[in-house]
C-alpha cells in the first residue's frame, strides 16, 4: 500500500573512480556534447594510466566495437557511460583492449578495458574522459568527489540519489 501510494523509495548510489588519475569539470571537457551534458551530467579525469575499472556493480549495455567507450546498467537502472579521451573513435580501436562484452555482469574495479595511454595522447584530441549518467532524469541529485586526484576502483567520484 505505501509503494503504491509514493511510489518507489529514493535510492543513493556510490559511483567509484573508473580510471586514475586528475578530476576535471565536465564544464571543462573539450567537447560540447559533454561539456554541455546533452548526454548527461558527471565528471571526466585526465588518466595517468590506461586502465578502466567498472564504477559500480551491474551488466555491460554497450562497449563501443573501437573500444574506446563503454556504457553500465546498475542493478537500480543508474546508466553509466565511460568515454576515453576526445575524438578517440576514429582510431578504430587501435591501442584499445576490452575485457568485457555486452551482457557482462561486474563488480565495481573489474577492469572493462586498458588502452595505450601515450598511443591516445599522441592520436586523439585529448585524453580527458568523460564519466557521465546518461539516464539523468532518474536523479534526484548528484555530489561530486571534490578531491583532485582520483584512483580507480578506490576513490568515490559520485554520489547519486536516484528516483
Amino acid at each position: 500500500m505505501f509503494k503504491k501510494l509514493f511510489g518507489k523509495k529514493e535510492t543513493t548510489m556510490t559511483i567509484v573512480s573508473p580510471i586514475t588519475g586528475k578530476v576535471v569539470k565536465i564544464e571543462d571537457v573539450p567537447d560540447q556534447v559533454f561539456s554541455q551534458k546533452m548526454i548527461g551530467d558527471g565528471i571526466a579525469i585526465e588518466p595517468a594510466e590506461g586502465v578502466v575499472v567498472a564504477p559500480m556493480d551491474g551488466e555491460v549495455v554497450q562497449i563501443f566495437p573501437t573500444k574506446h567507450a563503454v556504457g553500465i546498467r546498475g542493478k537500480d537502472g543508474l546508466e553509466i557511460l565511460i568515454h576515453v579521451g576526445m575524438e578517440t573513435v576514429a582510431m578504430e580501436g587501435e591501442g584499445f583492449n576490452g575485457h568485457v562484452v555486452q551482457g557482462d555482469q561486474v563488480k565495481a574495479g573489474d577492469k572493462l578495458v586498458t588502452f595505450d595511454l601515450n598511443l591516445v595522447k599522441e592520436k586523439a584530441e585529448s585524453i580527458i574522459s568523460p564519466v557521465v549518467i546518461t539516464n539523468f532524469e532518474a536523479v534526484v541529485s548528484l555530489t561530486k568527489t571534490e578531491e583532485i586526484a582520483v584512483t580507480r576502483g578506490e576513490s568515490v567520484l559520485l554520489q547519486v540519489k536516484m528516483k
